[in-house]
């Protein structure tokens, strides 16, 4: 994949990722004040990083594989293969009623999600106009 191609699709990725982290954080401030709710989070960027960083760590030495039922040693993961992850927050606690939901910090997610997503439509709007530079001259 060439790198026009791989940095438009890594911030399409960013960006759908964006929209599902708003939906969350919408959810998690719905539910503010009822008992016992868990508020959630979305899991993707770290999951990201380890496919990336997997791409450019080779061993040093490779085992041969001689059997097609042999398991490789090694073995790159593909980055488009990375999920989005809702994951409940059991850890934290904020109320005396068992929710763990914070509006302060949730805005205050809420407000970082959006620059990030305005960033990425940026980014991306950036890489399209530098094509269409190269396509007039």
């Amino acid at each position: 994949m060439n790198t026009f191609a791989r940095s438009i699709d890594l911030l399409h990725r960013a960006m759908d990722v964006s929209t599902v982290r708003r939906q969350v954080i919408a959810n998690n401030l719905a539910n503010a004040d009822v008992p016992n709710f868990k508020r959630s989070v979305v899991n993707f960027e770290s999951e990201l990083k380890r496919a990336l960083d997997s791409e450019n760590k080779r061993p040093p030495l490779e085992l041969n594989m001689t059997h097609e039922k042999h398991m490789p040693g090694y073995k790159a993961r593909d980055y488009r293969d990375v999920q989005i992850r809702r994951v409940l927050d059991y850890v934290s606690t904020y109320g005396n009623n068992g929710n763990n939901v914070d509006p302060e910090q949730e805005f205050m997610l809420a407000t970082q999600n959006q620059m990030s997503y305005t960033l990425f439509a940026q980014a991306a709007a950036f890489e399209f106009s530098q094509i269409n530079q190269v396509l007039r001259g």
